[in-house]
């Protein structure tokens, strides 16, 4: 059985639930949203903040922001949109991350638009696992892997 797609009032609901924001936002818009699927674009601006020391004279786009952006599309905002469908109160929580096994095939360079897929392996006890990958416009996969994280009350940490 299919999962029913979020409507854009949902999207955009998930989107301002995000706690990651400038400059540490690698996610534009979510294009697709499912309780077991997402998809979310984003577009390395020539200005990043990291291209200055990575590399100087040939600005590349490091390894750990495309783990965030998966991280951000396929863990938190997958996650917190199973939390919202679940009906569980979002006020206070936070997402820790807790698994990360990612392997790198492309390089992403300013002003490329990447695709971040997410898929979800399991979500049980607030900790959700997917497999996530980064997608060039070309279609090159960039970065794939597995991720997971907790949903956490910031009291408790």
């Amino acid at each position: 059985m299919a999962a029913n797609p979020a409507d854009r009032e949902t999207i955009d609901k998930i989107l301002g639930f995000i706690p990651q924001q400038h400059p540490f936002r690698f996610i534009d818009d979510i294009l697709e949203l499912t309780s077991d699927t997402i998809v979310a674009k984003y577009t390395f601006k020539e200005d990043e903040f990291f291209y200055k020391g990575h590399f100087p004279g040939r600005p590349t786009t490091p390894g750990v922001i495309l783990v965030e952006s998966m991280a951000q599309c396929g863990v938190v905002a997958l996650g917190l949109y199973n939390a919202v469908v679940e009906g569980m109160d979002m006020e206070g929580r936070l997402t820790l991350f807790t698994e990360c096994e990612v392997d790198f095939s492309a390089v992403v360079n300013p002003g490329d638009t990447i695709k971040i897929f997410g898929e979800k392996v399991y979500m049980r006890r607030g900790k959700l696992k997917a497999n996530v990958r980064v997608e060039l416009e070309d279609g090159r996969v960039a970065a794939s892997g597995t991720l997971a994280g907790q949903g956490v009350k910031m009291d408790v940490m």
